[in-house]
């Protein structure tokens, strides 16, 4: 099986890639040879590769600056998105890729379902949902993974915001009324392997039976506020020394930033469990595994 994953510089692609080889032939093209800048490349570049499957975590994510450059954020998270399952369906090619509760305006306090009304706040969010309707569209087998507040012991995101933060200041505030799921790469990427038949032959009776959209986050709910204080106290316990001496808990309103947040992130795991058998760790659990690997390297 010829497996292509894009996006192996990032958290979930960088996390997958390990998992994968060994079980597959592994194509993870660098950026600059597979460009999602550039959709009218894509078909070319696909039939050159000729995979069995796509998994697709690449994706312009950069919420604030999105903002300001729609056109760019909506080339890599719609237009490519829409070449690649235009190619895949062509072909009868499976494609796994990866949306956002930021699809969603975060009202309310129940869960989000795959089937829940979408109406994005950000350019960000738009892009991803314009996204997520053009596989739909595009008639190719897929899955579409929905995630959210994506973490890793490596790369840029929120828990090395707060090591950093944590060893320079002695206050850190943080947003306590945005509620959601701290989810690992790693968590990300052993339910999306879990997914996966071993065999090429497998891949289509597979996808067909699970074709749609499904919730792929870690068990249970937080706040910023609580995810950065558990961060600290889990690397304190683990001997790590910080100069923070106080986190407190302020509103969204009180830390302006250029695209808004839902303020509820939370998505419904209910299809993840029933239809793909899949028990996502707790947030706690998994923020721990990575803590333990976090802290091998500071």
């Amino acid at each position: 099986m010829k497996i292509l994953l894009t996006g192996t510089a990032g958290q979930v692609g960088g996390a997958l890639l390990p998992l994968l080889q060994g079980r597959a032939d592994i194509v993870a093209p660098e950026l600059e040879e597979f460009d999602l800048s550039r959709p009218d490349e894509l078909a070319g570049k696909l039939d050159s590769i000729k995979p069995d499957l796509i998994i697709n975590p690449a994706a312009y994510t950069a919420v604030d600056r999105a903002e300001d450059e729609r056109e760019l954020a909506f080339r890599i998270n719609a237009e490519s998105p829409r070449a690649i399952a235009q190619w895949a369906a062509r072909r009868g090619v499976p494609l796994v890729h990866f949306s956002t509760d930021y699809v969603f305006d975060g009202s309310g306090e129940s869960p989000w379902r795959e089937d829940s009304t979408p109406a994005p706040l950000s350019v960000y969010g738009q892009s991803k949902l314009a996204g997520d309707k053009a596989i739909a569209e595009a008639g190719a087998l897929h899955v579409i993974a929905r995630t959210s507040w994506v973490y890793a012991a490596t790369g840029a995101n929120f828990l090395k915001t707060i090591v950093r933060l944590a060893g320079e200041r002695e206050q850190l505030r943080i947003v306590a009324d945005q509620i959601g799921a701290p989810t690992t790469a790693n968590a990300i990427s052993q339910a999306v392997v879990a997914m996966l038949p071993r065999s090429a032959d497998d891949l289509r009776k597979t996808f067909e039976q699970r074709s749609g959209v499904v919730n792929l986050v870690c068990a249970g709910e937080t706040s910023w506020h609580g995810f950065a204080t558990a961060i600290v106290a889990g690397l304190q316990s683990r001997g790590a020394k910080f100069a923070v001496k106080e986190i407190v808990p302020i509103r969204s309103d009180e830390f302006p930033v250029k695209a808004k947040r839902p303020s509820n992130s939370r998505l419904d795991l209910t299809r993840l469990r029933e239809r793909f058998g899949i028990t996502p760790p707790s947030w706690q659990q998994a923020l721990d595994r990575e803590l333990d690997a976090l802290k091998a390297t500071i």
